[in-house]
């Protein structure tokens, strides 16, 4: 057992737990880790999945409750909650240009026009800017892209197709 504080060697383990969806993202990065409590030998994670339906959520619970029992913490409880409702405002900064760097465009801040929860139709934001080449000169292709949670879009300039988180 390593001399390192619990709540240290939890930490550490959640950062090492990638969403299956997005592998270069951690839950971490995510930002679904709401709440992390060590009391004593008793450790309690509260997790708010991206949304109600995700199908990634099972997967990403399982993941947890290994790192953590990896990690020394095998009756570490895991706890969902769905209030309040996550928000792409909740992903890290280095999230975000992990998103960029893997070639998908970030999401950007909510507006007042489209402050969550989840809107299946809205009108596409003006000046997506592509993680390829950094033009905004960019159009969507579909509302939905690879997940439902992204939209598809494509450079007009350097003409190469990306994903585009969207803001929620």
């Amino acid at each position: 057992m390593s001399a390192t504080a619990p709540a240290e060697r939890v930490w550490a383990a959640l950062a090492a737990v990638a969403d299956p969806e997005i592998p270069v993202l951690s839950v971490l990065d995510l930002g679904i880790v709401r709440e992390v409590r060590v009391d004593g030998g008793k450790v309690e994670v509260v997790i708010t999945p991206t949304y109600s339906g995700c199908p990634a959520t099972h997967a990403i619970e399982e993941a947890i409750r290994r790192s953590l029992a990896d990690a020394g913490f095998a009756d570490a409880s895991l706890r969902v909650s769905l209030s309040p409702a996550w928000t792409t405002d909740w992903m890290s900064a280095e999230g975000r240009a992990k998103l960029r760097k893997f070639g998908i465009a970030p999401p950007g801040a909510r507006t007042p026009e489209s402050p969550a929860p989840v809107r299946l139709f809205r009108v596409a934001p003006a000046g997506i800017a592509c993680p390829h080449c950094g033009s905004a000169r960019t159009e969507r292709l579909a509302e939905f892209g690879s997940t439902p949670c992204k939209a598809l879009y494509r450079c007009r300039d350097c003409r190469e197709p990306f994903d585009y988180f969207k803001p929620i």
